[in-house]
């Protein structure tokens, strides 16, 4: 006998989806790293989530594989997280605090793909980018006046003008519920 519970796997991007059904004027108040205070809606947040889902997906990010993030607790950073976990992605948190020798070992240990990062961490992904084997692309969590004009991290791409090129129509995908959705490793990472 079956049992009489929903027959639906609970996926990070159902936790969205709800929230915009039943909460979508629902008011979400952070502070960029740029200085000032950004309101959105729940509405609002899944469809930049789903441009950012539609904007890895054309970066070739699949299912299961890492995307890296260096970044505070701002919107972009939430958007990251649900659209990483919802595509089926493994979102990786990395420590800004390590040294850059560190970051460079775990980002290569957990083969990301992509590393998106707030503009104060520009002096660590500097450092490390051309010493990482795996991450193909690079995004500065900011919009196009914000970006640097020196040409020390190869093929920066701005976050906003990836997902301004995105329509929004992505459709999560459905998966099994126990697929990994986020990766952290521990300080004592840093012994290798």
């Amino acid at each position: 006998m079956n049992g009489q519970m929903m027959q639906l796997p609970l996926l990070i991007s159902s936790l969205l989806t709800h929230a915009e059904r039943h909460h979508g004027g629902q008011e979400v108040v952070s502070r960029r790293v740029e200085g000032d205070i950004h309101r959105c809606t729940y509405r609002e947040l899944g469809v930049r989530a789903r441009k950012l889902a539609q904007a890895l997906a054309a970066l070739g990010v699949k299912a299961g594989q890492s995307v890296a993030t260096l970044a505070w607790n701002g919107h972009r950073h939430m958007e990251a997280y649900y659209a990483v976990s919802g595509s089926g992605a493994v979102l990786h948190t990395l420590n800004p605090r390590l040294h850059p020798d560190q970051v460079v070992y775990i980002a290569d240990h957990a083969e990301d793909q992509v590393l998106m990062f707030d503009l104060t961490f520009l002096p660590l992904v500097q450092a490390v980018a051309a010493r990482t084997k795996t991450i193909k692309h690079w995004v500065l969590m900011s919009d196009r006046a914000h970006m640097p004009a020196d040409g020390k991290v190869p093929g920066l791409l701005c976050y906003e003008e990836l997902l301004d090129a995105q329509d929004g129509g992505y459709a999560w995908p459905s998966f099994d519920e126990n697929t990994a959705s986020s990766l952290c490793y521990t300080s004592g990472t840093t012994g290798n």
